[in-house]
């Protein structure tokens, strides 16, 4: 835990937590709450990204790029070649090959098409991106992403945006036991806790968004799902005490002074 940057591909980050760009009141509210999150690197959807803005303004003028990598990810792509061409325009545009990979299967839960996820994958690595997959919390998908060379992977806690934290913990912890590479839980974190039992998995880190950008004060938020992830990850390498079925003083009760004989 001495040297705890975190490598994803060629890349090194000093944080591990990932924040979005999307939700926020404003743009001056989200480049604070970047700020205050500690954050290294910043997820953006390339196929949200405005320029018709009468100012001459994008999102991308709100985010500190001496401070923050940037991460443009898929969003809004239903298929393997509509990702792999989002992915391309954003190399051009952002001049780098890291790439979060998300190919939607189902408007309602928001849930990633494996299929074509993998078939983007393959095609991506190929091409010579870094490529962070989004995907379900299944450790055979996750094995395969890994196994088609991508950099990380990153099972969601829960659907995009729910709030409902990790709903399938005992996956998750399957996933990183069998990964080779970054475990990044991505979606689902609501509050602070929530990220704080993701990175006591042993995860690598924590992608969010609206768990940040929708509270009601989306700074201070920042700032707790900062101290929450550096807390998860302490306790994750101090090892947790063994759960046991019966009590257990924290005094024990033999060997005391005056105890009769």
């Amino acid at each position: 835990m001495n040297d705890d940057t975190l490598r994803i591909g060629k890349y090194e980050l000093h944080s591990r937590l990932i924040v979005g760009t999307g939700k926020y009141p404003s743009l001056e509210v989200m480049r604070a709450a970047h700020v205050a999150s500690g954050a290294g690197m910043v997820t953006v959807a390339i196929r949200r990204i405005s320029l018709d803005d009468p100012s001459g303004k994008t999102l991308l003028d709100f985010i500190d790029r001496e401070r923050f990598r940037i991460l443009p990810n898929t969003a809004g792509c239903t298929t393997a070649k509509e990702a792999v061409l989002t992915a391309q325009l954003a190399r051009e545009l952002l001049e780098t090959d890291l790439i979060k990979l998300e190919v939607i299967a189902d408007p309602k839960t928001l849930y990633p098409d494996t299929v074509e996820t993998i078939a983007a994958a393959e095609e991506l690595v190929r091409d010579g991106f870094t490529v962070l997959p989004y995907i379900v919390d299944d450790p055979a998908a996750c094995k395969r992403l890994e196994d088609v060379g991508c950099a990380a992977v990153m099972p969601l806690g829960a659907p995009i945006g729910s709030g409902l934290g990790i709903c399938n913990p005992h996956s998750i912890a399957i996933i990183k036991e069998r990964a080779g590479v970054p475990v990044i839980v991505d979606a689902g974190v609501g509050t602070a806790s929530d990220a704080t039992i993701a990175m006591e998995l042993g995860v690598d880190a924590v992608l969010m968004n609206t768990g940040i950008a929708a509270a009601r004060d989306p700074v201070a938020m920042a700032r707790a799902m900062r101290l929450a992830v550096e807390s998860g990850r302490i306790a994750f390498g101090a090892g947790r005490m063994e759960k046991k079925r019966y009590a257990n003083a924290s005094s024990p009760m033999t060997d005391l002074i005056g105890t009769p004989r």
